[in-house]
């Protein structure tokens, strides 16, 4: 089994303000060699563990859950995309760097690397960098402010992903806040399915797929987020509204499936049904988010469980689907 959907946070990096410049810079309160807390000035943004950055303990969970190779990306809340592109450009570098140190080259994980989004040419930069140190594809947010998936800047970008054969996972962060949604995690519950959806239908109607070379190799996390239930409403406004729907697109929503993957990490066998189902048994790849709270333990149990898939097609999801992802 390949985990496309996994997160890396280092135990300790310099100080971002003399590093980068500016302030108001996250930074990690280690509390014991096991747990830490990333914060963002004085204020807590999340608790973790030694899963974050210790291999050894990585690999433990993934031989528990019969995890062969995972895929590690950054944790969102390190983009920078609000910064100045010289400070992204050095913030990416530092974790990107770092993230090669927790890998140490071993296959069983795949480093994905970080870029500073809100600057295309440095963005490509960084990528190359990446890709010549070891890193097998990146992980981008699914927007830089009000820029969606379909910025002229960010279409540039994806456009020398698949000039150079970069896989990409596009992951939700910064949802929107506000008193309706800052309880019971709704920002997380709510926020980003809608996130993901948006940004997938940015693709879409923004005409991106039909732009970019079909060699272009895109996942988004967290099944796609709410795009896959309600495709066929996207569907019907193409059809029916048009003339505010279309955009620069060729083809209805429905139309542009066979161009994206999306992670399984959807927790039951109804939502991962109509996943398949909607997407395609070959655009559905394992994905856990793990090691954080949210995430799917054991790693695809879903999956492995579903009543409804072939042995073929579990396999598919398992594995072949993924290393098609990976290299295309």
């Amino acid at each position: 089994m390949i985990d496309v959907h996994t997160h890396v946070v280092p135990r300790g990096w310099p100080d971002l303000a003399v590093a980068c410049g500016g302030s108001g810079w996250p930074w990690l309160k280690v509390e014991t060699e096991r747990e830490a807390v990333i914060m963002i000035r004085d204020r807590e943004f999340r608790r973790i563990d030694s899963s974050c950055w210790d291999p050894a303990v990585r690999f433990a969970d993934m031989a528990a859950d019969g995890v062969a190779r995972q895929v590690v990306s950054p944790t969102p809340v390190f983009f920078g995309y609000d910064r100045a592109p010289d400070q992204a450009v050095k913030l990416a570098r530092i974790f990107n760097d770092l993230t090669l140190e927790i890998t140490a080259g071993d296959p069983r994980l795949i480093p994905f690397c970080q870029v500073p989004l809100q600057d295309p040419a440095a963005a490509c930069a960084e990528l190359d960098r990446c890709l010549a140190a070891g890193h097998a594809g990146v992980e981008i947010g699914n927007h830089v402010g009000d820029r969606d998936l379909d910025d002229a800047g960010i279409v540039e970008f994806l456009q020398h992903c698949a000039a150079v054969g970069a896989p990409v996972f596009v992951h939700p962060w910064d949802m929107a806040d506000g008193p309706r949604l800052d309880r019971w995690m709704a920002r997380w519950l709510t926020g980003m399915p809608a996130e993901t959806h948006l940004s997938a239908l940015a693709l879409i109607l923004g005409g991106v797929l039909d732009q970019v070379p079909e060699s272009l190799r895109l996942c988004f996390a967290h099944g796609g987020g709410s795009l896959p239930f309600w495709l066929g409403r996207a569907d019907n406004a193409w059809h029916r509204r048009g003339d505010l729907v279309r955009g620069r697109s060729t083809r209805p929503p429905s139309g542009y499936t066979d161009r994206f993957y999306v992670d399984s990490v959807v927790f039951s066998e109804p939502a991962l049904r109509l996943l398949v189902d909607t997407m395609g048994e070959d655009r559905v790849v394992v994905g856990s988010d793990y090691p954080y709270p949210l995430g799917e333990r054991p790693v695809g149990n879903v999956v492995r469980t579903a009543s409804f898939l072939t042995d073929t097609q579990r396999t598919k999801l398992l594995s072949a689907n993924a290393k098609r992802f990976l290299a295309g």
